[in-house]
Parts: structure tokens; sequence; C-alpha cells
């Protein structure tokens, strides 16, 4: 159970409360920000709603909120109040009016539309001892982000499978705390900025197209990770050392990727274009065959350690899926679907746009570590997927 927003409307349900704000700030489809504002009011937009809406949405939204979205939602939200015969507050119609004048050039970057969407992670009571949620149970991540999710900027959009890691790392942060962590195509860098706050030792974030990157770090720095001289980020909180790389799969040199000595490798989404994938296996493959280098602190007389990947990807294209995984076999990799027995816990609740389960979760080793891999599924935590 989410513990209800502290300071909700009076008389409103808090939970129904809380859905409301998070998928307005998560630019959820309107039509699903108008059914909990319907909740809310049990069954209707009542004046206590709107008053609401406008207190913790729309107060302060003109210039930060995309622009089209925020007029679309005014629109439907004034026309069913006005529909069911009720009164609209002032303060409603004037910011319409306002939004209608307010130019969209701010929401646009090269071209691409950008946005900046607020993420709400909900956690169950008592969950999550993380100083930056704990008050409320609610880590809240801003992101800006395309529009244009299939038209060139892709790299700056939030895919669902970062989505679903971003969840797995936050459910399970003892999986990821005190290790080295490397993503490949991070992207908007959403699971860069979880995996600090599951408290990382190290946390690198790489991408191949020099404007992701540029996005990424300023998502960063949207959260409070902030770039110093050498291009490394300190989360404030966490302690971790976040860096960004450029680093395109095709060009990738072996010493360049051996010297990330990363434990734990992650992926969401990287295996749906075809022409990259065998780039993809031999950054992969360069990664996982190498032995984890110990520092002069560790047991030299425990085994040494191997990294393991975790990749969340949506099958798109079964050729494609089996032609990644008949390049695993030629890499001598190893791959396990863990998606039958872990699940990360629904911390996104409010997201109607988000379909877990079309997403697939996978372990990748090198084969001859297979047992230890093994060892690493076991310390997953997983729990059954419903």
């Amino acid at each position: 159970m989410v513990p209800p927003m502290a300071g909700g409307g009076q008389g409103l349900p808090p939970l129904s409360c809380l859905y409301l704000v998070s998928s307005f700030l998560a630019m959820e489809p309107t039509d699903t920000v108008l059914t909990y504002a319907r909740l809310c009011g049990g069954g209707s937009v009542t004046e206590s709603v709107q008053r609401f809406i406008w207190d913790r949405c729309l107060r302060e939204a003109t210039g930060k909120s995309h622009a089209p979205y925020l007029r679309n939602f005014l629109k439907k939200l004034i026309s069913e109040i006005e529909l069911k015969h009720g009164d609209v507050l002032d303060e409603l119609y004037e910011l319409l009016t306002n939004s209608l004048a307010y130019s969209n050039e701010a929401n646009s970057l090269n071209g691409n539309v950008r946005a900046l969407k607020c993420i709400s992670f909900l956690f169950p009571e008592g969950f999550y001892e993380h100083q930056s949620c704990s008050m409320t149970n609610r880590l809240l991540v801003s992101l800006s982000c395309s529009l244009n999710m299939l038209e060139g900027d892709t790299g700056c959009s939030i895919w669902p499978s970062s989505l679903f890691l971003a969840e797995y790392i936050l459910s399970y942060p003892q999986v990821f705390s005190k290790k080295s962590c490397f993503e490949l195509g991070s992207g908007v860098g959403l699971v860069g900025i979880c995996l600090a706050h599951a408290k990382a030792n190290e946390v690198i974030l790489s991408d191949g197209d020099l404007s992701t990157l540029a996005n990424m770090k300023l998502n960063l720095n949207l959260n409070n990770l902030n770039l110093d001289d050498n291009h490394e980020f300190e989360y404030l909180k966490s302690q971790s050392s976040v860096k960004c790389l450029h680093l395109p799969w095709e060009s990738a040199a072996e010493t360049e990727l051996l010297a990330l000595n990363p434990d734990i490798i992650l992926g969401a989404d990287i295996i749906y274009n075809p022409s990259c994938l065998p780039d993809l296996v031999r950054v992969l493959s360069t990664l996982l065959h190498h032995e984890k280098s110990r520092s002069p602190f560790e047991d030299m007389s425990s085994p040494k350690e191997h990294p393991v990947a975790y990749i969340s990807s949506v099958i798109r294209n079964t050729e494609t899926f089996d032609r990644f995984l008949g390049l695993l076999e030629a890499a001598n990799l190893a791959i396990v679907d863990l998606t039958p027995a872990c699940q990360p816990l629904s911390l996104l609740p409010y997201m109607q746009s988000y379909n877990r389960s079309t997403i697939r979760f996978f372990m990748l080793s090198g084969k001859q570590n297979g047992s230890q891999a093994s060892q690493s599924s076991l310390k997953l935590g997983c729990i059954p997927a419903n």
C-alpha cells in the first residue's frame, strides 16, 4: 500500500490525489489524469478537485510544462466540468488563455521537441530508507526527454524497458549497492540516476550519440548530480561517482572497455536494431569475459569474479532477437531469462501507459562463469511474477 501524500486535498481520497499529481507530472495521457480527477471527486471533477489540481499541478505550470500538453489537459478538464454543468475556477480559464498565447519555442532543441517529465516512484510504507524519499516514500526524477519517440530522437525518449530497469534497481538496491555499474545506451540517464539512489559505488553511463549525451548530462544536473572538471558527477547525498562516456559500440576499443572494470553491466532496449547487434555483442563479450581487477584490500584467496549483465527489453521482432541469441552463442556467452521468476515492485502504479507484461528481463555472463551467474541470480532477491 502506497502511503497517502502529505498535505493532500481536504476531504479528498489521498491515494487518488497522489496518482493524479504523479500522472500529471509524468505527462501521462490526459484521459488518464482526468480519470484520477474523477476518482478524487467521487465520479466528477468537483470544485474541491479543481482547487487541488490548481494548487498541486497547475499553479506554476506555465513556462515549465510542455505547452501543447498543458493546453490539451486544460481544454479537456474545462470541457468535462462544463458538460456536467459545474462551475469552473476562474484560474483555469485564465491559465488556458495564457497557454494559448505561450510559444513552444522553449520546448524545442535542434528541431526536436523536448519536454520535462517528472517520474514519481512510489514506495511501500517503510520500504526505502534513502533520505531523498524516506519522508514521503516517493522518489521524484526529473527528465528532459523527447516526444518524438519514432522520429530520429529515440535516445532522448523514456522507453518502457528503462522504467522496468529503474523499478528493479530501486526495488532491490542491495544488488547494486557498493558495486561498479556500467550502462550501455543510457539515453536520458534514468537508470544511472536510480543507481546513484541505490548507492552504487560507481556509475558509468554511456551513449554513442553526442546530442543524447548532452541531454543526459542535463538530466543528471536536474537531479542534483553535479558535473566537475573531470566530467564526473557526484551525487550529493549518496556520494556515488557518476561518469558519462561517449561510447559508440562500433569504435569502442578493447583497452577502453577493459579499463571500465564494472561489476554489473546494464542495458535497456538495446537489442532492437539488427545492424548494431554484432558490435553490441563484441562489447558485451569483452566485458563479460574479463576477470574483475581486485583492490589490495580484497581477500586474495576468494575466487576471482567476472561481471554479469542485466538487460531488459521488449521483443519487437523475433528474428532480431534470434540473431542476438546466435551471436551470444558464438561469443560463448550465456543468457538466462529471469522474467518468469523476477519482477520488481510496482513503483509506478499510476502510469497506465507503462505495460510491464511486454518486457523481458535477462542475465548474461561468460559461459565459463556459469556457476557464478547462477549464484548471482539467487542473490537478486526476486519476487514471483504476478
